[in-house]
């Protein structure tokens, strides 16, 4: 059996085995000043928590102090603090090998991090198109989004980002669902409306969570526009040579950052996050994986 086929039989498998979600938000009528739209996404970030996709209280400094020094070189190279920015570095894409490795929980949790920065704006895309868990998770999977704005040029796409009531964090939904959403996001159209969301806002970091790696043609396409990638991979859970062949399915000269997630071994430096860079060949810092 092929790694693809095994990937889709574990789809199939989480999808039969997981219970209907539950809803952590949803918009509401404001005249908050940052909603021009006059319409906010209330989260719920209680039930965020008792469903385990932020960190609980007693681990809420731990998990926080993670985040931050996994977030700092992405937006170091997003926003060229000491170093040149990345071409399209405030376009980063959270991805997987397969499902239920986490990439969601660091999307969020990415997401929520970065929006605690100040003068920083930061959009939590739901890049995953055919199966759109964010835009469900937080009400707006029946509003238009990504795919409406790619599909039809006279859409606005700034005016599909939806602010939330969590400072400084927004949200842009997958949209109306699409037979052709590889082809759309492999599309030019795609590229000149990435390029005019990072022109009109240049304090502004969008964080895709994308498909994953192995099991749609969803995800390579959306790699090709993202100028950061990175691959979670769950602890004793993610095989090497899966790994490395959701590794081969990115943009050639690509280096994308992991991170080790569910990780009950503490590290050196007390983090329980994997560090950044390509492994180097089969004899990389894959002993953990």
């Amino acid at each position: 059996m092929s790694i693809v086929e095994r990937a889709l039989r574990r789809l199939q498998a989480d999808a039969s085995a997981s219970p209907t979600r539950r809803v952590f938000g949803k918009v509401v009528e404001t005249a908050a000043a940052q909603a021009e739209t006059g319409r906010v996404i209330s989260i719920d970030q209680d039930a965020l928590r008792v469903a385990g996709l932020l960190a609980p209280k007693h681990q809420e400094r731990q998990i926080a102090s993670q985040y931050r020094q996994i977030k700092r070189p992405l937006m170091a190279a997003a926003m060229g603090k000491g170093q040149e920015p990345l071409p399209n570095g405030r376009l980063i894409m959270v991805a997987s090998a397969m499902t239920g490795e986490g990439k969601t929980f660091t999307a969020v949790n990415l997401a929520f991090s970065m929006a605690m920065e100040k003068d920083l704006h930061v959009v939590l895309v739901d890049g995953d198109v055919a199966k759109p868990q964010i835009s469900k998770m937080f009400g707006v999977d029946a509003e238009r989004g990504l795919l409406d704005a790619v599909i039809d040029p006279a859409i606005e796409l700034e005016r599909l980002i939806l602010p939330t009531d969590v400072p400084n964090l927004f949200l842009l939904p997958a949209g109306t669902r699409s037979d052709r959403a590889t082809e759309l996001l492999a599309s030019e159209r795609m590229v000149e409306a990435m390029n005019w969301l990072l022109r009109k806002h240049e304090r502004r970091i969008f964080v895709f969570d994308s498909p994953p790696l192995l099991v749609t043609s969803e995800a390579p396409a959306l790699a090709e526009v993202a100028g950061q990638i990175v691959v979670v991979v769950r602890a004793e859970y993610t095989e090497q040579h899966v790994l490395m062949d959701a590794l081969s399915r990115l943009p050639e000269g690509c280096s994308p950052s992991l991170v080790l997630n569910q990780s009950t071994r503490k590290s050196a430096t007390g983090y329980y996050y994997y560090g950044y860079g390509v492994p180097e060949g089969s004899d990389a810092n894959t002993s953990d994986l």
